[in-house]
């Protein structure tokens, strides 16, 4: 009689007797935490194993994007090796023709004439230049060069250019058109490798697109001494050297200055 119970009556309707059931109160309580226990069990199952199935349901997509993924690299890695192989050819083409090969577009599109490359250095004598600071006006090659674009201000309609291209090939010394100081050397996106040399009366002189330089910065330079190595650095569509004189802020026609041109 000191047990506790839970008394549960069925009763049908139209029927005379009823169904009961007496229920320990111990016995329905461990009813009750087992099936919130199992409910729990189902919860955290679900919430391990979901993500898992998900993911799994995702393996023949992931499988199949891998598939199409490595075809496309081995397709690109195929054009990069075609692209590679051709950048090579042309560029022995460049070595060998020491020269701009792919005509300027606008010289192309232009209804003015384009006058004839000419050879940029004269034969004469070797002459031996001064030691020491001095104005611009030697030859800045070894080799003759021609001269395949000259100065061009914003007057002439075409593009503004600084200075004189001379087409020559890669690995030529390139030397000092006169004696004075290195004011910079180094890297540029248009130019490429660059030397700026500082010369007596207020006169500066650019050498552009080099493959090599061989001075420092503030170091002191006489006329003729080797600076650096021709190249095809920078913005640049062939092997040559970028020559340019300033005087100041105005920029200066190297044709009318370089009076030596051995």
């Amino acid at each position: 009689m000191g047990r506790r119970q839970v008394t549960v009556v069925v009763h049908e309707d139209g029927a005379f007797m009823s169904r009961t059931w007496r229920i320990p109160l111990w016995a329905l309580r461990a009813i009750l935490s087992l099936t919130v226990v199992v409910l729990l069990l189902i919860l955290l199952g679900a919430s391990i194993y979901l993500p898992i199935l998900t993911e799994a349901a995702r393996v023949p997509f992931l499988v199949r994007e891998v598939e199409r993924l490595e075809a496309e690299n081995g397709k690109i890695g195929e054009l990069a090796t075609a692209l590679d192989e051709a950048e090579r050819r042309y560029q022995r083409i460049q070595n060998m023709m020491g020269a701009d090969i792919v005509r300027d577009p606008i010289a192309f599109s232009s209804p003015l004439p384009v006058a004839p490359t000419i050879r940029a250095r004269l034969p004469g004598a070797v002459s031996t230049p001064p030691a020491g600071p001095s104005e611009p006006s030697r030859w800045p090659l070894d080799d003759p060069g021609y001269v395949t674009r000259g100065l061009a201000g914003p007057a002439s309609g075409a593009e503004p250019h600084q200075g004189l291209d001379i087409a020559v090939p890669i690995g030529r010394p390139v030397r000092a058109a006169g004696g004075g100081t290195v004011l910079q050397a180094g890297d540029q996106a248009e130019y490429g490798r660059f030397v700026l040399l500082d010369h007596p009366g207020g006169y500066q002189t650019m050498y552009g697109h080099l493959s090599r330089i061989t001075v420092a910065m503030g170091q002191p330079v006489d006329a003729r001494q080797v600076i650096g190595l021709s190249g095809n650095t920078g913005r640049s569509s062939a092997p040559h050297l970028h020559f340019e004189i300033r005087r100041g802020s105005q920029l200066v026609n190297p044709s009318d200055m370089i009076k030596e041109r051995n």
